[in-house]
């Protein structure tokens, strides 16, 4: 019997036991880490010829991390961000590793030690209030799914959602009687309550009503589901955001439409109807209102009323018109 590597000894309790266990982190998370070291596995194999069954901590420096995360830059095209991502996961990793086996602390904390790597910041693109309203009014409210299609992008721009929150709505989790709310659990299995407004509840209303979802037994039922009556998953959703977006005659003018550009523009319609940040991320889910602000940096509309207040109008109205200056002409035709 071959003996287990205390590689495959770790990460599976890494897996088993801390993440999903102590760290209590949603599927999606895992997955991510799950993928994060799946490529490490085939990096090791194609790069430095180390089968998995012979993969050794010993073997895992702060160098071959280094060089992975370089593979996955230059061979697998990954963005930096992509990349930072990766790296995250491995820090958690080795954080863990340096509490189970302190016998390799210097090992671990050199490769805590390799850095983020700095990535040009790009503006958050969004919809303005006219091309969003446009989108919602894509499916066809005479067949029974394009009505559901309907009520799934009201939801999905009224509460400014991310795609695996909607993904996860109950019929439990929608309150249409006043004051009428959705339960949103986001990331870390964090819920909150995010208001809904009159015609995203009226639609709800009709939607349930038809699907027979408001009666006894059904609290349970994914709200958003499929022909086979299983919660819409994101590409799903995706893809049903995406066949509506397509029919836009305006669609080359457009940022590339997805489920997240309707969160984005949801948190910049509510800065610029003048509600306060914070309460802006309290619906958003966000932990810290600084990851709200980045909404203020692309909010043009906003700045140009501010300084419209702020500054009185000491600009020049129009240019003079040339042909009344006299010298001018007199120059002009003396050449």
């Amino acid at each position: 019997m071959k003996k287990v590597t205390d590689f495959a000894h770790y990460i599976t309790r890494f897996f088993s036991e801390y993440l999903s266990g102590t760290r209590n982190l949603s599927k999606n998370t895992i997955k991510a880490y799950r993928d994060t070291y799946r490529l490490l596995l085939v990096f090791c194999k194609e790069v430095n010829g180390i089968t998995p069954e012979k993969l050794a901590i010993k073997k895992i420096d702060d160098k071959v991390v280094t060089q992975y995360l370089d593979w996955l830059q230059k061979e697998r095209k990954c963005t930096i961000p992509t990349r930072n991502q990766r790296l995250a996961a491995i820090h958690t990793f080795f954080r863990y590793l340096q509490i189970q086996n302190p016998e390799i602390l210097f090992l671990c904390q050199r490769i805590l030690q390799i850095p983020f790597k700095r990535a040009p910041r790009s503006l958050i693109q969004h919809l303005t209030p006219e091309q969003t309203s446009l989108l919602l009014e894509q499916p066809d409210a005479q067949t029974k799914r394009g009505r559901r299609d309907m009520v799934l992008l009201s939801v999905l721009y009224d509460t400014g959602a991310r795609v695996q929150e909607i993904c996860n709505l109950r019929v439990r989790d929608v309150r249409l009687e006043s004051p009428s709310m959705a339960t949103l659990t986001g990331k870390g299995c964090k819920s909150r309550y995010v208001p809904l407004l009159g015609n995203t509840v009226n639609l709800l209303r009709k939607y349930m009503e038809e699907r027979k979802l408001l009666e006894n037994g059904k609290q349970d039922m994914p709200l958003f589901y499929n022909q086979r009556c299983a919660a819409l998953t994101r590409g799903g959703i995706t893809h049903i955001l995406q066949k509506y977006a397509n029919k836009l005659e305006c669609l080359n003018t457009l940022p590339k439409i997805t489920p997240h550009i309707l969160r984005h523009s949801k948190a910049v319609h509510l800065l610029q109807a003048g509600v306060n940040i914070v309460y802006i991320r309290d619906i958003l889910g966000h932990v810290s209102v600084k990851t709200t602000e980045m909404y203020a940096r692309v909010d043009m509309e906003t700045k140009r009323k501010v300084l419209e207040k702020a500054y009185a109008d000491i600009t020049p109205e129009d240019m003079p018109d040339w042909n009344q200056d006299e010298d001018l002409l007199d120059f002009l035709q003396n050449l």
